[in-house]
């Protein structure tokens, strides 16, 4: 079988992440994960925290702590509510690791050897008060464009207009607040993109089969304008990974760190050494290079579409550029947008629903399933809480839980909570048995072709076949004439529980685990024969009457969460 190697957008450090980054990257990663492991695929699922940059140092400082000190704090905090989310990685590491670092300082040695590497001279703002060059962000002064006062050196958030730090009016250091700023000649370092220009347009012209969102965005960077534009791969910033050539000294770039997107993409190689080191696997060359047998890996990607110029462009640039043997991407799978009720996520507003507060009002699973079936795979979404409310007690309470909770207890009401021997299957029976196996082939279909919602909805009406054979079929009437018959269709529905488990593992795993908890089975395999698992509860297996599998949402519920998030509307 082919080893898959899934990687997820490496998230920032810089705080606790909201439900649309979740969505757009780590969740439906690790749905395709658990489905592969449950197809009985070998797979290798890492993500890190992304740590370097100005962001990161900007972030400790108003949390009063040493930056090494903040990241390390905010690693735990994102790995504890990833574990709290299922997120089933099977490493989840630090861009600062020390792995990335000596694997960062050995591409820019290689790249550089390949003649893919320029020094380039710059004009720069430096502040006397605080003894160095500034990056962009630094930089705050007034936008010449709407008067804004706090606009970044990139970037005003208030008319969203691009900027560069000497366009601002009375522009200061936020570091310190001085204004004592000028500009001074600096030297970077610049990955020259542009040679591989026609390398890489080749390379995405033979990906016939990724998303159009994907490669629409890698052909706008690459033709619109004047194309694919050389990269700055340094910064004048103390915390990142030191310029240097391998284990050499660069001269001229004393105090310079590497950019944060050319080192955070090379975390995903060094992502399988820490896993390595950390004693859970043995050998990460396996599924990272080509001449060490990753050449039988299939390396999928996902990612919301802002970080897709970075993967389809920059960092396979830095791969083939080179020159040595390691593994390329094979999918990408992005995503568009997540809003929040009718406007943006906003960390800075209180605005939208963020990973900690998710998981103190409503189990994992409850989000779970409505993110991954309103992912905004071909167009942005929206999360409103009538469509969360509406989801959740129709989907998951009255299709699946109802479905569970009706079948146990009149089992256990008429019969016991021992699987009934009595009866034999009849032309409805068959005719479900027939039906399921032709719909768990579409939701097979559907989960290799990584499409999120149509997984979904293809599960969902699993689960309806289900509840539909009951109304019909009637159990609890036909019980009153002929109990044997009643017994067959008690032990035909009785087993649909460890189909639905298994089935529904990669979307709701804790629930699923449940079901095959009070059902009493270990080790379910997934149902290559449908006929066979809907068998695996011979007469007299015993289970056990299930909890509420979901509880609804109550109005009040709804309402009270709708005040609590939605912050101050811009």
């Amino acid at each position: 079988m082919t080893r898959h190697l899934i990687t997820s957008a490496i998230p920032y450090i810089n705080g606790i992440k909201h439900l649309g980054n979740l969505v757009g990257s780590q969740l439906p990663a690790d749905l395709y994960a658990r489905y592969l492991r449950g197809r009985g695929h070998e797979v290798l699922f890492l993500c890190a925290t992304d740590e370097h940059g100005t962001p990161a140092e900007l972030a400790a400082a108003k949390a009063g702590k040493p930056v090494a000190e903040y990241c390390a704090e905010m690693h735990e905090v994102q790995a504890r509510i990833a574990d709290g989310f299922g997120l089933s990685f099977d490493h989840f590491g630090r861009s600062s690791s020390t792995q990335n670092k000596v694997l960062t300082q050995h591409f820019a040695a290689a790249l550089y050897d390949q003649g893919l590497i320029e020094e380039v001279e710059q004009r720069q703002i430096y502040s006397e008060t605080d003894g160095r060059f500034l990056p962009d962000r630094y930089v705050e002064g007034t936008c010449p464009n709407c008067g804004f006062e706090d606009a970044r050196g990139d970037q005003c958030d208030n008319c969203t207009k691009q900027l560069d730090p000497e366009d601002l009016i009375n522009p200061r250091s936020t570091v310190s607040g001085a204004t004592d700023l000028e500009m001074r000649a600096t030297k970077h370092l610049f990955l020259r993109q542009s040679q591989m220009k026609d390398k890489l347009d080749t390379w995405i012209n033979s990906k016939a089969d990724w998303p159009v969102l994907t490669t629409s965005i890698a052909k706008k960077w690459l033709h619109d304008g004047d194309g694919l534009q050389d990269r700055g791969i340094t910064r004048d910033l103390n915390w990142g990974v030191p310029v240097k050539r391998g284990d050499t000294d660069w001269p001229g770039m004393e105090g310079k760190v590497f950019y944060v997107w050319f080192d955070a993409p090379i975390e995903y190689i060094a992502c399988a050494q820490e896993w390595v080191d950390a004693g859970k696997g043995t050998d990460w060359e396996r599924w990272w290079r080509t001449d060490k047998g990753a050449d039988d890996v299939r390396y999928t990607q996902f990612m919301g579409k802002d970080n897709v110029p970075f993967h389809t462009l920059s960092f396979p640039a830095t791969i083939m550029g080179s020159n040595e043997p390691w593994k390329l991407v094979d999918y990408i799978k992005s995503f568009n947008y997540l809003n929040y009720d009718g406007g943006q996520f906003s960390t800075s507003r209180g605005r939208g629903v963020f990973m900690d507060q998710a998981l103190e009002i409503l189990p994992a699973d409850y989000w779970r399933w409505w993110l991954l079936s309103h992912a905004p795979e071909t167009s942005d979404a929206e999360f409103t809480w009538e469509n969360f409310q509406s989801s959740v007690n129709k989907d998951l309470a009255d299709v699946l839980g109802n479905f569970i909770s009706r079948i146990t207890k009149f089992c256990r009401s008429k019969f016991s909570e021992d699987v009934p021997s009595a009866g034999e299957y009849g032309p409805e029976e068959h005719a479900l048995i027939a039906d399921l196996t032709e719909r768990v082939a579409r939701y097979q279909n559907a989960m290799e072709a990584m499409e999120v919602r149509k997984s979904a909805a293809e599960l969902r009406a699993i689960w309806a076949a289900g509840n539909e054979y009951l109304q019909a079929q009637a159990p609890w009437t036909t019980f009153k004439t002929d109990p044997d018959q009643a017994a067959a269709q008690v032990r035909l529905a009785l087993n649909l529980i460890p189909l639905y488990a298994v089935l529904s593992a990669p979307f709701i795993p804790t629930a699923a685990a449940s079901m095959l908890e009070s059902m009493k089975v270990e080790n379910a395999a997934w149902p290559d024969d449908v006929p066979a698992a809907l068998a695996q509860l011979p007469p007299g297996h015993g289970f056990e009457v299930p909890e509420v599998l979901f509880a609804k949402i109550t109005d009040e519920q709804r309402d009270e969460w709708a005040e609590k998030f939605a912050g101050v509307r811009s």
